[in-house]
């Protein structure tokens, strides 16, 4: 039996808070600037990795500093990693 996931309270604990909120902008201009430059498209399986130093890290959006990668490939960075597996 698998427990149902409470999406609301997700919503109100994690995902609604300010800074979460500001991160997740941040996110989808730097996919949106990368899509308006014609190197992703909806549905291509590809993500936006920030290259130099990432978002947490006080990273940036500037053209420079993002690049394509495939999601598989950048979602599975933390494999094997203490904590991560």
């Amino acid at each position: 039996m698998t427990k149902e996931r409470n999406y609301a309270k997700e919503y109100k604990d994690f995902h609604g808070k300010p800074e979460e909120v500001k991160k997740r902008a941040e996110r989808n201009a730097a996919r949106s600037k990368m899509e308006k430059a014609g190197k992703v498209r909806k549905g291509d399986g590809k993500d936006v990795d920030h290259a130099s130093k990432p978002l947490r890290k006080g990273g940036s959006n500037e053209t420079s500093s993002l690049r394509v990668k495939p999601a598989s490939e950048n979602r599975a960075w933390r494999k094997g990693k203490k904590g991560y597996d």
